[in-house]
């Protein structure tokens, strides 16, 4: 008599489960966005409802663990398919999106695609992203993989929708490959992080190059301290690599993450192979990886020099105003600016320096968290928005699942003297305070930077009682340098488009008192309800700070929050 079939594991049934649930996350605003003028897509997201409901069912009562696997696909192909249907009801994309379909444009054309300003791309809802010059960014300030990749796309129509198609596919198929490369009971947790929830998928109808990265790190980050193992790369470690190469030619997020894997790849391999096995394997990765993105990036390099290498390092060095939820939330929020906001971008330099440190001093204990260490650096930088954290949240799982603590039981740890001997754990304390500090010290000095400009409002002229046409400041700059003043009116949190100056100098001497007469976009300003935080904020640009002034609009007047009449 043959044995009754083993059960699954009551943990893979509820991460089945889980992941089935997710998928409601979102549906229903598609689901009634296409009920009113694509039915068909209405009807193919209510067989999805259909579908999500009986893979609840099944969840719990399926009895063999063959039945359950073959169960995760359905919900799998069911997290496509949702995917699928937001993209066709959604796809005009983000200020990313167009930027990049334009770039295709423009090379398919012949044309450069860096350092080329694309104002009229920015209409329609469109995001612009202010830089504390005063201006905007129009520009595409990427690696050129997601052009190239969206070239092919661009018969898909106007706007944003070839990069979206891109971005959107791209994580189709990255969450393929993650479910497929997992164990087979954890394969729901990669429909889950990937396609559930409404996350990433929105990110890839947004079109962010990002997400293009992301599917290309998976077959990286999967099983990743193996790589080289024995001290050969095969066809799988080169395989990786030109992914590796490929990811940091899509976006520069990858830029971070590469030198955390390298870290920890040679001290795996120092501990199994000694140091020049281990330097042999980490320079043949290096080397193959970037290669390939030489190669993707020749064409540009030759043509355009110039503006090609300004263009992939532009985030870097762009000075956009400041934005996230991070540590600038400080200067953005709770004080009135501060005088130092270069130094954010420093302690977000030295924390990412100091977290690779540690990484190469404790591997054995931080080489599990290799794939999320990187993103922790984006804290304190001036833009720390969550997207640089949530979009490659699937990688911290693929690390999880593959790349136990066991992996790393044998691993290299570097011991000088100084931390050896009996005191040695007090040692290591102190070394691992000690390279992290710069960056806490960098941190507090930006958050207690002083705002240099003083303002009080001198007069508002209005078109009605709710519509401000000119506002006059008072603006006393009490820095030592003279400064150029940008000015912005904002409501709730974000950036706004600059206010104009119509009289008041360009750039105000050191310890000087002026008027500024300002004028809003499209020469109108329209006053928020009553309980909505306002604020004057000035950006300069050199040096980089930010001054802030909370102002109440009443029926008539502006006040300041100290209750001064304007």
């Amino acid at each position: 008599m043959s044995a009754a079939p083993e059960p699954p594991a009551q943990w893979h049934r509820v991460l089945t489960l889980l992941a089935d649930i997710s998928l409601f996350i979102g549906t229903r605003n598609v689901w009634t966005s296409a009920a009113s003028h694509r039915p068909l897509v209405a009807a193919v997201i209510s067989a999805c409802y259909a579908s999500i409901l009986v893979c609840g069912v099944l969840a719990l009562v399926v009895r063999r663990t063959r039945s359950l696997a073959r169960l995760d696909l359905v919900v799998l192909a069911t997290a496509v398919t949702l995917a699928l249907c937001a993209w066709v009801m959604d796809h005009g994309g983000s200020d990313e999106a167009v930027l990049t379909t334009q770039a295709a444009r423009e090379l398919v054309a012949g044309h450069p695609i860096y350092g080329q300003p694309w104002p009229w791309l920015f209409t329609h809802g469109i995001a612009l992203t202010p830089t504390v010059t005063g201006g905007y960014d129009f520009t595409y300030g990427y690696p050129p993989l997601s052009p190239l990749l969206t070239a092919p796309l661009l018969f898909l129509g106007h706007g944003g929708a070839p990069a979206t198609a891109l971005s959107t596919g791209a994580l189709i198929l990255g969450t393929i490959a993650l479910w497929r490369m997992l164990p087979a009971q954890w394969r729901p947790a990669a429909t889950m992080v990937c396609l559930g929830f409404g996350l990433l998928p929105n990110y890839g109808r947004l079109g962010y190059p990002a997400i293009t990265a992301l599917a290309l790190l998976i077959p990286v980050v999967v099983r990743w301290p193996r790589i080289g193992r024995g001290g050969r790369l095969g066809m799988p470690g080169v395989a990786r690599a030109v992914c590796l190469g490929a990811a940091c030619a899509a976006q520069q997020l990858p830029w971070f993450l590469a030198p955390f894997l390298l870290a920890g790849i040679y001290a795996v391999r120092r501990g199994e192979l000694g140091g020049r096995a281990a330097a042999l394997v980490v320079l043949r990765i290096t080397g193959i990886a970037a290669l390939v993105w030489l190669l993707i990036n020749t064409y540009f390099a030759v043509s355009e020099p110039g503006t090609w290498i300004k263009g992939i390092a532009l985030p870097l060095i762009q000075g956009a105003t400041l934005h996230g939820q991070g540590l600038v939330d400080v200067s953005l929020y709770f004080t009135n600016g501060s005088d130092r906001l270069d130094w954010y971008g420093y302690a977000s330099l030295l924390l990412a320096a100091g977290l690779l440190a540690l990484l190469v001093l404790f591997p054995r204990r931080l080489g599990p968290a290799a794939t999320v260490l990187p993103w922790c650096a984006f804290f304190l930088a001036t833009r720390s928005q969550d997207g640089y954290y949530l979009m490659m949240t699937p990688l911290w799982l693929a690390a999880a699942v593959t790349a136990p603590a066991a992996e790393f039981t044998g691993a290299w740890q570097p011991r000088p003297r100084p931390l050896t001997g009996p005191r040695r754990r007090t040692a290591l304390g102190v070394a691992a305070a000690l390279v992290v500090t710069p960056a806490l010290v960098s941190a507090v000095v930006a958050v207690t930077g002083k705002p240099p400009l003083r303002m009080e409002v001198a007069s508002v002229r209005r078109a009605s009682a709710t519509v401000v046409t000119r506002l006059s400041l008072q603006v006393t700059n009490t820095d030592d340098s003279a400064l150029a003043p940008h000015f912005m009116v904002t409501t709730g949190q974000g950036m706004r488009q600059f206010w104009s100056i119509a009289s008041g100098p360009t750039t105000l001497s050191a310890h000087a008192t002026t008027q500024y007469e300002l004028r809003p976009p499209e020469g109108k300003f329209t006053v928020p309800g009553r309980h909505t935080r306002v604020r004057v904020r000035v950006f300069t640009p050199t040096p980089q700070t930010l001054s802030s002034m909370d102002v109440r609009l009443a029926a008539k007047s502006f006040y300041t929050r100290a209750g001064k009449k304007g």
